[in-house]
């Protein structure tokens, strides 16, 4: 087995873009692959961290070719449990009038039954037990009470492991759920990325030193879209502007973040340098139409990380 540095574990969804127009119209789609873990453990792997992404697929052509584009990406796969019955999950995006809707067809999908037993499985407690590093979402915790369940045995069970979770607040998944399962979650990471809009309707602020101080976080990190990201951490506060950047489409642009920043991480990067590579993994995202896209090249990447404030500030990301 592959050695990996970090283990993304959730859910992944084959998307389908259709042109512009009401989805009724559409014809002909684009596949991708897409998902919040599967999207960073991608991000991960492009940014030369050893990465490997454990889930449920179905045991179908979608679920071949996540399998296929992942390790096409870098990323280590062998973890993955394949369901003869249940379904890959799938999401279409419709662009009508500018504005890009997603429609989501994951209900009984084979993600969706991970339960915690799906932890003890051999492919998956070597894995874990091997990382430095595992990441999962909120998303991954909603879309099931099974899938939930695993996640705070995850959390709560003995850990060698920094455990890294973005909020990732999907209400429509939560509607008929208690999401306290999810405040659990949270509080029991070392690692918490959460976006200043979504903290507003999940926590009712999103103030980063008030937040930080209801998680327990150790390490927090407050992202507020095209503004700014806060990082909070027993050593103090640290902030970095975002990129002006010619946005093309802002899905997957958190889950790029993540990447950037959870690699920085590993990589024992400053503060500064952890937010920025964030920033600019995210800004490569933004500029194209796909939820992911390849960061920028090493040298640019140093460039930037070493820059001063000022070149930093004066630095503008164009559509690909």
């Amino acid at each position: 087995m592959p050695e990996t540095a970090a283990i993304c574990l959730g859910e992944a969804m084959i998307m389908l873009a259709g042109g512009a127009g009401p989805l009724a119209d559409v014809e002909v789609f684009r596949r991708s692959v897409g998902g919040a873990e599967c999207n960073v453990a991608g991000g991960l792997a492009a940014l030369g961290v050893p990465t490997g992404w454990i889930s449920r697929l179905g045991d179908d052509g979608f679920g071949q070719h996540v399998l296929r584009d992942l390790a096409a990406r870098g990323v280590e796969v062998g973890g993955v449990e394949l369901d003869p019955v249940r379904p890959t999950a799938l999401y279409v995006k419709e662009s009508d009038g500018g504005r890009s809707l997603m429609h989501y067809y994951r209900t009984g999908s084979a993600a969706a039954a991970m339960q915690p037993a799906f932890l003890d499985r051999p492919d998956v407690r070597e894995r874990l037990q091997q990382a430095k590093l595992v990441h999962t979402t909120g998303i991954t915790a909603a879309i099931s009470a099974g899938s939930s369940d695993m996640l705070e045995r995850l959390a709560t069970e003995p850990r060698e492991f920094l455990l890294s979770v973005d909020l990732n607040w999907r209400p429509v998944l939560w509607r008929e759920r208690d999401p306290e399962p999810l405040w659990r979650l949270l509080r029991a990471a070392d690692i918490v990325l959460i976006g200043a809009d979504e903290a507003e309707v999940f926590a009712g602020t999103g103030d980063a030193e008030e937040l930080y101080e209801r998680l327990g976080a150790r390490t927090l990190v407050v992202k507020d879209d095209s503004n700014m990201a806060i990082l909070l951490e027993p050593s103090g506060r640290t902030e970095v502007p975002a990129l002006s950047v010619e946005v093309v489409e802002t899905v997957g642009a958190g889950d790029a973040f993540a990447a950037g920043f959870l690699a920085g991480t590993l990589q024992g990067l400053t503060a500064v340098q952890r937010l920025r590579l964030g920033h600019l993994t995210a800004a490569a995202v933004l500029t194209r139409p796909e939820d992911h896209a390849p960061p920028p090249s090493p040298a640019e990447r140093d460039r930037l990380l070493n820059a001063t404030d000022a070149e930093w500030a004066a630095t503008k990301i164009g559509a690909v």
